[in-house]
């Protein structure tokens, strides 16, 4: 390996100007981002009570940006597996997943989401991060709320010092079928 491979590179004022801007914006969209999460709850067993229990006002799940449920996934970029996932679930679970809009995030609420819980059989998943990345485990059985809004300050905070751009400068690849209607003829 010669000197040049390892040479310092040159930073000129305006991309340290640019760094700048973009470290300001990244954390503006962190803070917006932190605080407008829309939930989709996959709720399917006994976790669902104390799900519901973190939305009634003695806890409040208001406060930190996340009450309006969403129930369909294309509007959703929280998506809260809550109980116990069995095998024919899994595949449903996946799609809902692949069809949430990006950035996207994934909380195992519980247990039986986080590892499969008292079931080791057969036909419950052992873990939803067999077939989906999670971000946050939350466990108990039935997570108490308090541990619900925790985990979410967890998230919170993940989401908020992640490196958010402005927009996707990839070009999307032509789909056979679709026309620009905006563009001139």
């Amino acid at each position: 390996m010669s000197d040049l491979d390892v040479a310092p590179a040159m930073v000129t004022r305006r991309e340290e100007a640019t760094g700048f801007l973009q470290n300001l914006v990244s954390k503006g969209l962190g803070w917006a981002r932190k605080y407008s999460l829309f939930t989709y709850p996959f709720a399917t067993a006994c976790c669902g009570m104390e799900y519901m229990s973190v939305a009634s006002s003695r806890y409040d799940i208001a406060r930190f940006g996340a009450e309006f449920p969403r129930f369909s996934p294309r509007q959703a970029d929280l998506l809260m597996v809550v109980g116990t996932i069995n095998m024919k679930q899994a595949p449903i679970l996946k799609r809902v997943y692949d069809q949430m809009t990006e950035p996207k995030w994934v909380v195992a609420f519980g247990v039986c989401a986080s590892s499969g819980g008292f079931y080791d059989n057969y036909a419950v998943l052992q873990g939803i991060d067999r077939i989906l990345p999670v971000d946050v485990y939350i466990p108990g059985c039935p997570p108490r709320p308090e541990q619900v809004l925790d985990g979410l300050m967890l998230l919170q905070d993940k989401i908020q010092n992640q490196k958010h751009g402005l927009g996707n400068k990839q070009q999307l690849p032509a789909r056979p079928g679709m026309r620009d209607l905006l563009a001139s003829k």
